[in-house]
């Protein structure tokens, strides 16, 4: 009850300006019920330039994702993590990123494609699609005229020759190599290539190098060259194997002329070899070097690295040391390396869990599908993920997956659009009976939205 002179102001009030607010009895409410009053809200996004992937589950908004526009601002690191359980979106992800990033003319794409169906990579439609033809690495092909890459291309500096060799029996031999037969590796390596000036030296040249050492190179030492002989006889045993074992002909002879190193997209098919077999890390170091020193180039180009069964590298001590090394030489080139590993347990306790961590600490871009409870946890501690994301990981479906960006953490569905679906299945006998029905299902107005937006940011 207002007292007699709040009652006398308020018509004087009232005489002069006329009723200016209207007097409403107190509603009594639940907090419940009382925070519809508020507007809802979402986290920020990563900005509106570079590639669509999507969008946010909770909000509706798009996602946005481009390494190089956000590197120095929001990532320290252009570099990528992808994890997950089979089937649940991590090709359909990586396969659209790439053919929308390609849209960019000053973007270049190699892939590893450690996977295949019907004999041919999983890439390969992609491939065909765009008019390249992937390079086939198959010790089958490579001995009737096939690919070979040359461990010691000289596009490769006499150091990053023999630091691949080193890596090369390293692998194989399930350690460090010691003081003597690093010695042996190493004039055996130095006579070849001084002496060697016609052509390119070959690991055939080495080997030999290796069985039968120069005497000089025993006179430096002030050894017996018995000694060096014997020194090398493992070293010699390890590249015997690329030059006339199980691995020949891909690696022992000149690099083939002809790779197009300027196309916007290079596949370097693998499929044709064993996964679980030592030759698949010793294959993805002989290539990762090689395209360190033939490909990345300071010319302004974006260039992106994407290797399937990524966990070869990471989980290999020796591998992840050659990787490390061009992830951060990469860095002030404009390259962005997409490792893709089904689970991180593999990784961080393994041999090479030193090395794993160096590597996922660059991967300032985390991605994770579904897992397990557990692995989701194990997940968790290692990426220092938030306790609810963790929480929901192994209750996501497919196509949706918990982003971490440099600690900007989003639940993201990843829209493909209805020309990316023929070229996106991993399973070809699903592709065959399913494209009809997948055709015949209207698609979304997000996915339609999608479709054009891809269509009309297609950069001249």
């Amino acid at each position: 009850m207002l007292d007699p002179i709040s009652l006398l102001t308020d018509a004087f009030t009232s005489f002069l300006f006329g009723k200016v607010e209207t007097t409403r009895l107190p509603v009594r409410t639940s907090t419940g019920q009382a925070q519809a009053v508020y507007l809802p809200t979402a986290a920020p996004g990563l900005g509106d330039s570079g590639v669509i992937i999507g969008r946010e589950v909770y909000s509706g908004k798009g996602y946005i994702y481009d390494p190089f526009q956000l590197y120095g601002q929001q990532l320290p690191a252009p570099h990528w993590l992808v994890l997950g359980e089979s089937g649940n979106g991590k090709s359909a992800l990586e396969k659209t990123y790439v053919l929308r990033q390609l849209r960019f003319r000053d973007r270049q794409v190699v892939v590893l494609d450690a996977q295949g169906e019907d004999g041919v990579g999983e890439w390969n439609l992609i491939a065909q699609q765009l008019g390249i033809t992937p390079i086939r690495l198959d010790p089958m092909a490579a001995l009737e005229g096939g690919i070979k890459l040359n461990p010691l291309d000289p596009a490769i500096t006499a150091t990053g020759q023999l630091a691949l060799l080193r890596t090369i029996i390293e692998v194989a031999l399930g350690h460090g190599l010691d003081e003597r037969s690093g010695f042996a590796l190493k004039v055996a390596h130095s006579h070849a290539v001084e002496s060697i000036t016609t052509r390119q030296p070959i690991l055939t040249d080495i080997v030999e190098r290796l069985r039968h050492p120069a005497e000089e190179s025993a006179d430096s030492m002030n050894v017996d060259i018995e000694d060096v002989r014997a020194w090398g006889l493992d070293v010699a045993l390890v590249l015997d194997r690329l030059v006339d074992g199980d691995l020949r002909g891909m690696f022992d002879g000149p690099t083939t002329a002809g790779i197009d190193l300027d196309a916007p997209l290079i596949v370097f098919d693998l499929s044709h070899i064993d996964r679980n077999s030592i030759a698949m890390p010793i294959l993805m170091a002989i290539v990762g070097v090689w395209l360190e020193h033939t490909w990345i180039r300071p010319d302004r180009v974006k260039r992106i690295f994407l290797v399937e069964e990524a966990w070869h590298i990471i989980n290999s001590p020796f591998v992840a040391q050659l990787f490390q090394r061009l992830l951060k030489f990469g860095r002030r080139l404009g390259l962005s390396f997409v490792a893709v590993v089904h689970h991180l347990s593999d990784v961080v306790d393994g041999a090479a869990a030193r090395e794993a961590a160096a590597i996922l600490k660059m991967a300032s871009t985390r991605t994770i599908y579904a897992q397990k409870a557990d692995e989701a946890r194990a997940t968790g501690r290692v990426l220092g993920l938030p306790r609810w994301a963790v929480e929901i990981i192994p209750t996501l479906t497919p196509g949706i997956a918990v982003w971490d960006v440099n600690g900007n953490v989003q639940v993201v569905k990843h829209l493909i659009t209805e020309n990316e679906r023929p070229l996106v299945y991993t399973d070809r006998a699903m592709t065959e009976t399913s494209a009809e029905l997948v055709g015949r299902v209207e698609p979304t107005e997000a996915e339609l939205a999608l479709e054009k937006q891809l269509a009309d940011d297609a950069v001249a």
